[in-house]
């Protein structure tokens, strides 16, 4: 990985401190990617001129969307190949571009129900996942193929993050509360091995959610609502030696003390993007361009999940 991120590794690996972060997160895409509904998880081609992302919301179940940059411009989204008949979510693209994992409440079998979800103690009908694989084939997709039941053993399996070598990230609920962890699966001879909870989770009753990890392994970025959490925010693991770490949190000017999840990494693992339900404060009655402010989030400033992205390489200590 390039020089400038293996600094950035170091300082999370021998810094006791939390980070503080430099630059103020930006609205991706707004009115075109982050619009008036909830929009999260974009995976990128390695190329970064495509993106696959999210979209739920009114009249809307989960669907998988693609925008493709043109002339310096997001394009208008339109439904993926694979997508658009069941509630398809969270998107994650190989290093290599060769293939997608996403997760999907599709039946197991051909002409069977679609996944009820359960976690936290309660039901959600239709609300299930299992982790599906769609192969590039040439220019287009393949049918997507559901994962072996070694990886979807549960009826609320999401979220996944792929690495350079095939090892696979995602998240299920702990039995005995209900509570989501992140697992890990090493990629071997073309077979999945069994997962194993990640050795940086929190304790059985708080929830670690949707990693974001680096092609290499270096780091993880998930949410989490450990302490000091007041909501789902944003925490950011390294790797050094095989071993990991003690998870931080990203800050508050990354957090912004907001519902924040759905991590996700640009291909050059220099940027992060992630959803998040903060809107700025309203602007006040006769303030210089308020009317012109109001105008230019009126498509987007809704309170349900946008898309943010922050330069990795803003990240510097107190």
């Amino acid at each position: 990985m390039v020089k400038r991120l293996l600094s950035i590794v170091a300082l999370g690996l021998f810094w006791d401190g939390v980070f503080a972060q430099t630059v103020e997160p930006e609205l991706f895409g707004p009115g075109i990617i982050s619009g008036p509904v909830a929009d999260a998880a974009p995976a990128f081609s390695p190329d970064g001129q495509t993106v696959y992302f999210h979209r739920s919301g009114v009249a809307m179940h989960g669907t998988i969307l693609v925008s493709r940059r043109q002339a310096g411009e997001w394009s208008r989204p339109e439904v993926a190949a694979f997508s658009g008949q069941w509630q398809d979510i969270e998107p994650a693209m190989s290093p290599n571009g060769n293939y997608l994992i996403f997760s999907s409440n599709r039946p197991v079998a051909a002409g069977g129900k679609v996944l009820d979800g359960m976690w936290n103690s309660q039901r959600y009908p239709g609300g299930g996942g299992n982790l599906w694989r769609v192969d590039r084939v040439g220019a287009e997709w393949g049918e997507p193929r559901r994962l072996p039941d070694l990886i979807n053993s549960d009826s609320s399996v999401f979220s996944p993050a792929v690495t350079a070598d095939g090892s696979l990230y995602f998240m299920k609920p702990v039995r005995d509360t209900g509570r989501f962890h992140l697992y890990r699966s090493t990629y071997r001879n073309g077979e999945y091995q069994t997962p194993e909870a990640v050795p940086f989770g929190a304790a059985d009753s708080v929830s670690d959610v949707d990693a974001a990890v680096a092609a290499d392994e270096s780091f993880v970025v998930f949410s989490s609502r450990r302490a000091p959490a007041k909501a789902m925010e944003l925490f950011i693991v390294f790797r050094n030696n095989g071993i990991w770490g003690e998870p931080r949190p990203l800050g508050a000017e990354v957090n912004r003390g907001s519902y924040s999840i759905e991590s996700r990494l640009s291909p050059d693992g220099r940027t992060l993007y992630f959803s998040s339900v903060w809107v700025p404060k309203p602007a006040v009655f006769g303030e210089a361009g308020s009317a012109k402010r109001a105008l230019e989030h009126s498509e987007w400033e809704t309170g349900l999940l946008n898309i943010w992205s922050v330069p990795l390489a803003g990240w510097t200590k107190f």
